[in-house]
C-alpha cells in the first residue's frame, strides 16, 4: 500500500483518512490537521520523510504560478526545510491541468443555468487556471485577490491585470506571516461576510473553499460553486445558503472531495516518484501530470445540493 500524506496548518476537525485504487494501486490519503501550528507542522514533515510516499502541503502553498512564472512564498517553504526524501506538492499540478477544465464542465452541463455567465473569483492568483478558465470562456469576472486577501476594495476584472497585480505584490506579501493572508487554524471556523455584493452579483462563486465559506452571505440562492477540499459540514452550509449546484475539481470520496495537494500526492505515490519537485523548474513534470490526468479521465464533478 502507498502512503499519500497532507500535513496542514488548517483546522483538525477536518481531518480524514479513506483509501484510493489508483493506477493498480492502493493508496492511503491521510489529512492531518495542526490547528496553525508552523512548527508542528514541521515536525510532523520531518517524522515522516522517507516513511510517507509523498507529501501534500495542506492549508498553504508553496507559492503562486501565475502566467508561467512561479513566485515562491518563503514564509512558507520553510515548514518543508528538513524534508529529504519524500517528495512534497501543494497542488499546483493540478491546478495547471485538472482545474483548467472548471469553466468548460460549467458551460456544458450547466449552462442553461446561466443567463449572464458572471464570475466571481475569490482568488485568482491562487487557482489561476481556474480563474483562467473561466476569463477565457467569456464569463464577465470580478476577481477578489486585493478584496479577500488584503482588505482592499478594488475588484480585478482582467487577466492582464491580475498578472500585474502578482508581479508587483507577491514578492512582497510572500515574506509576511501566511495567516495575515489565508485563515488557519480555528480561524477557518470563522464566518465574517465581506463584499457581499459581488456574491450577489455572481452566478458563479470559485475559489478556495474556506475563503468562500468565511465570507459569503448567508443567501446564494440559486448560485453555482466551483471548489474543492469539501466536506459533508460544507456542502450543508452551501445548501442551507440555497446553492444549487456544486462543482468539485477532484473526485468526492467517502462524502468529500481533498485538496488537491493530496490528490496530487496520491498520483506520485501511485506511480511511484521519488524526484523533488520544483514548480520554478519543472521540466515535464506538469505534461507528465497532465498525462495522468487524462489517462484517469479526471475532472470536475457536478453535484446537485
Amino acid at each position: 500500500m502507498k502512503r499519500a500524506v497532507s500535513i496542514s496548518i488548517g483546522s483538525s476537525k477536518r481531518d480524514k483518512v479513506t483509501h484510493l485504487e489508483l493506477l493498480g494501486e492502493t493508496v492511503c490519503l491521510e489529512r492531518t490537521g495542526t490547528d496553525g501550528d508552523m512548527e508542528k507542522a514541521a515536525r510532523l514533515y520531518a517524522e515522516l520523510d522517507g516513511v510517507a510516499d509523498a507529501f501534500g502541503v495542506g492549508g498553504a502553498v508553496l507559492g503562486l504560478l501565475v502566467d508561467d512564472h512561479w513566485y515562491p512564498l518563503p514564509s512558507i517553504e520553510k515548514l518543508t526545510r528538513q524534508v529529504q526524501r519524500t517528495p512534497v506538492v501543494d497542488g499546483t499540478g493540478l491546478k495547471t491541468t485538472l482545474e483548467t477544465q472548471a469553466a468548460r464542465v460549467v458551460d456544458a452541463q450547466l449552462g442553461g443555468q446561466l443567463k449572464h455567465k458572471r464570475a466571481l473569483l475569490i482568488s485568482g492568483v491562487d487557482r489561476y487556471g481556474m480563474s483562467q478558465s473561466f476569463l477565457r470562456a467569456g464569463y464577465q469576472c470580478v476577481i477578489g485577490d486585493l478584496m479577500f486577501s488584503l482588505g482592499l476594495p478594488f475588484a480585478i476584472r482582467s487577466e492582464r491585470t491580475l498578472q500585474q497585480v502578482a508581479r508587483l505584490l507577491i514578492p512582497i506579501l510572500g515574506h509576511v506571516p501566511f495567516e495575515w493572508l489565508y485563515p488557519t487554524g480555528e480561524k477557518q471556523e470563522e464566518h465574517t461576510p465581506r463584499w457581499v455584493e459581488h456574491f450577489h452579483w455572481a452566478e458563479v462563486i470559485s475559489g478556495d473553499c474556506h475563503y468562500i465559506t468565511k465570507y459569503m452571505p448567508d443567501d446564494l440562492e440559486g448560485k453555482i460553486i466551483v471548489t474543492n477540499t469539501t466536506t459533508a459540514e460544507d456542502r450543508q452550509l452551501f445548501r442551507q445558503a440555497g446553492v444549487k449546484y456544486l462543482v468539485t475539481t477532484t473526485p468526492v470520496l467517502e462524502g468529500r472531495s481533498f485538496g488537491t495537494n493530496v490528490m496530487e500526492a496520491a498520483l506520485l505515490a501511485a506511480t511511484g516518484w521519488r524526484d523533488p519537485v520544483d514548480y520554478g523548474c519543472p521540466g515535464d513534470y506538469f505534461q507528465q501530470m497532465q498525462r495522468l490526468v487524462d489517462q484517469l479521465q479526471l475532472a470536475p464533478q457536478v453535484q446537485e445540493l
